[in-house]
């Protein structure tokens, strides 16, 4: 494959995966801090990495979110839905290193 269209359809990969999970969040009202975090513009694996954190701090404050089911891959796990507005509770407490989760944090704080 050409490494210009091998570029192009990563950059399509990633704009879409963002934009599907802002639109689901946008449609339920509320997402997994996974979700919350790809909708800001993470790739999967970071967004888990992200996900943790927040989910460790939202513990500290005592921020539940509702609970649910997430289907994947064939399988029903539990999990928990934070609305926009919690999660910006949750980012403000927040403390990241990387840029990336930085600016990630920042879609949070602006996105409530």
């Amino acid at each position: 494959m050409i490494a210009r269209t091998r570029t192009a359809r990563a950059v399509l990969r990633a704009r879409t995966r963002t934009h599907r999970a802002a639109a689901a969040i946008r449609r339920t009202g509320a997402g997994t801090l996974a979700t919350h975090a790809m909708a800001a513009g993470l790739a999967p694996r970071a967004a888990r990495t992200v996900a943790g954190s927040l989910r460790k701090v939202a513990t500290k404050l005592g921020i539940t979110g509702r609970p649910g089911v997430s289907y994947t891959h064939g399988r029903a796990r539990h999990c928990r839905r934070y609305t926009a507005a919690q999660v910006a509770v949750i980012a403000a407490a927040y403390r990241p290193r990387l840029a990336a989760y930085r600016a990630a944090r920042q879609h949070f704080l602006l996105a409530a």
